[in-house]
């Protein structure tokens, strides 16, 4: 299936939001809508998009099914610190069932001023997504894929000031980046919740700058949790949060707020519809707080992530389709070739070899990177798993010990 970024032309079912500045439209007249109707075909191509909307690249699960039960206090590396604006002390009142519009005005008073818009140069030109300020020194949360390939960058703050901006630390794997500003007087910072407690059908607002419109804010519920998302760039996404709030280009990197004002998520990609080649109204996606969390920590502590927490087979791999099995001479045109073994990693320490292809784990037949990494996706590491490769004609069985995916 193929896969694009916002910018790309080819048809695709996920799109992060790294979006070209735009100016807002200076009339009120809304475009006219296109047809309503979908066509047959159309509906069924829709049907096998929200039914793999959820396959997996092979990076694939980390050790969240347990970390996500964590409080965010019990993340590692080091204490994020509060700021100073009282802003980001102010009060919500307990939801009642008649005061949702108080509830949620002050739920944006608290956290809007800590999502920023975040501008981006690179040698394709000009691009722009959303960041949170997530500690009083400076720092803020974004997508890697926000940030990927930057020459500078610049933040903008809720109050228009703009700030240089410099990258602290990646995490492809998970798309998440953390850059830094010098902070100014009374900053304001958002306070990442915990997203082990989040309930399918509870409101959330999302907020960042979608077609570079700054401080848009969106309501909705979480529609699922626990979904496995990849995004193009191969990154992949085990416990995403869905939620219909209405995410758009831009959005990348911003919040996505309960009603007690934290920050649960980071609104990151979306389903698109195959019809029209646009994001499917609906149907985003979030990376949860407490994986982030667990992320920026350890970025903010060292610049790099040193523990993932996730699983991995410690190699590079590629798909078998037919091209690829006459190219290589392989005996079969199905499967996941593993390209290079990281030594001393969990398949060089199984056995497997570079050249091998991985055609079933756990008897379930593997027939290409995705399908691999839905079973890895329910892996931890130290957990065992059962292989089946051939090495030219020979078909082997290999008892693997998973490891622990390294960034880098």
């Amino acid at each position: 299936m193929a896969y694009q970024n916002v910018n790309d032309e080819a048809t695709t079912p996920y799109q992060p939001f790294q979006q070209q500045k735009v100016v807002p439209p200076q009339n009120n007249r809304p475009p006219k809508p296109p047809s309503r109707g979908l066509r047959t075909g159309a509906i069924i191509a829709l049907a096998l998009v929200i039914a793999l909307v959820f396959g997996v690249g092979l990076f694939a699960g980390w050790e969240f099914g347990h970390n996500s039960s964590t409080a965010v206090a019990d993340n590692p590396a080091t204490t994020l610190q509060p700021g100073s604006n009282p802003q980001t002390q102010a009060t919500v009142p307990a939801l009642t069932g008649n005061n949702i519009d108080t509830v949620r005005e002050a739920v944006i008073a608290k956290v809007k001023p800590a999502v920023v818009e975040v501008d981006v140069q690179t040698q394709r030109g000009g691009a722009l997504g959303s960041g949170v300020i997530i500690d009083g020194r400076g720092y803020i949360v974004t997508n890697n894929h926000v940030v990927d390939g930057a020459q500078s960058i610049q933040v903008v703050l809720s109050n228009g000031a703009r700030e240089s901006a410099q990258l602290v630390g990646t995490d492809p794997e998970d798309d998440l980046a953390v850059i830094k500003i010098n902070p100014p007087a009374k900053m304001a910072v958002a306070t990442l919740g915990d997203s082990s407690k989040l309930v399918v059908g509870q409101s959330v607002l999302a907020i960042g700058n979608p077609l570079g419109i700054q401080e848009t804010v969106t309501s909705g519920i979480i529609s699922a949790l626990n979904r496995t998302v990849t995004e193009p760039g191969g990154a992949t996404l085990p416990d995403a949060i869905q939620t219909d709030a209405p995410i758009n280009p831009g959005n990348s990197g911003g919040a996505l707020v309960d009603m007690q004002g934290n920050v649960i998520g980071i609104p990151t990609l979306t389903a698109v519809d195959p019809e029209f080649n646009t994001p499917a109204s609906g149907v985003g996606f979030a990376i949860p707080s407490n994986r982030v969390s667990f992320i920026a920590r350890q970025i903010i502590a060292t610049g790099q992530v040193t523990h993932t927490g996730r699983a991995g087979l410690n190699i590079t791999a590629t798909t078998v389709d037919q091209m690829v099995a006459a190219q290589d001479n392989l005996s079969v045109d199905h499967g996941v070739l593993v390209v290079s073994v990281t030594p001393g990693g969990a398949a060089a320490q199984a056995g497997i070899q570079a050249g091998d292809v991985i055609v079933q784990v756990n008897g379930q037949d593997i027939n290409d990177q995705s399908s691999l990494s839905d079973i890895l996706a329910t892996k931890n590491p130290g957990d065992k798993i059962t292989m089946k490769v051939y090495r030219g004609n020979q078909q082997m069985t290999f008892n693997v010990t998973l490891g622990e995916l390294q960034v880098g």
